[in-house]
């Protein structure tokens, strides 16, 4: 069972310290359905209670403590170290320092912004936020299947989801992401939940080839990044008049 506990470890602050491993990959996804799920029935639940803008402060405030902030972090680390005019030995030490600069403020800003403001917007469903956050841990799996390690040299925090045969859980995880991302999304609205699924993906994939771009390859903050780039695209999308 050391693959389920890797992927709550690493995902979220629950299940006490265990060495991430490839075959963790695999679960990604049904971890962050289980995310989705809880978020999913605290956003209806709490919208009984207050206002639609109290319970989209409270989900999205309970979505940075269900993740330890790692994904919020990774984000603004990504943006600090891809946006401005650096070099490429530069950008991965930039994104490797704790302190924030003004890309990652304002990234991070907006992107907490548009969560609230979609969560406030739409009609709170458990299935859309199950979708939504199995897609988005889907990407974070897939993606060291695909695209080479950019601290392969130095190691990072993804080192130890690196191996020969990482292949097959990513496949798990794309198989069984894909199915929960779909399924999900188009039972709350076939075709609002078809297109905030792809603008999840195009959004993901986006961030991915701009950091193969910068800096060659994927990071732990890269992933971190898409995954929340995934969402709140997804979000915001899914809030549309349909």
């Amino acid at each position: 069972m050391s693959g389920p506990r890797s992927a709550v470890a690493f995902l979220t602050p629950l299940g006490g310290a265990a060495d991430p491993c490839p075959s963790a990959l695999a679960w990604f996804p049904a971890v962050g359905a289980a995310m989705g799920a809880l978020l999913g029935l605290l956003w209806w639940s709490t919208e009984h209670i207050w206002p639609a803008t109290v319970s989209a402060a409270i989900v999205v405030g309970a979505d940075l403590a269900l993740t330890g902030l790692l994904h919020i972090d990774g984000l603004v680390d990504t943006a600090d170290g891809l946006l401005p005019h650096l070099d490429r030995d530069r950008r991965l030490a930039v994104m490797r320092e704790p302190s924030v600069g003004a890309f990652g403020i304002a990234s991070g800003g907006i992107v907490l912004l548009a969560r609230f403001a979609a969560l406030q917007s739409v009609r709170p469903s458990i299935l859309l936020l199950v979708g939504i956050w199995c897609g988005s841990r889907a990407v974070m799996a897939v993606t060291p299947s695909l695209v080479r390690y950019a601290r392969a040299d130095t190691g990072g925090l993804a080192t130890g989801f690196l191996s020969d045969v990482r292949t097959a859980p990513g496949v798990i995880a794309a198989v069984t992401g894909t199915a929960g991302l779909l399924s999900a999304t188009m039972l709350w609205h076939p075709l609002g939940g078809a297109v905030a699924a792809a603008s999840g993906l195009i959004a993901a994939a986006l961030v991915i080839w701009f950091a193969v771009r910068r800096i060659g390859g994927f990071t732990g903050d890269v992933l971190g990044a898409a995954g929340l780039t995934f969402e709140t695209v997804a979000l915001v999308v899914a809030a549309a008049k349909w």
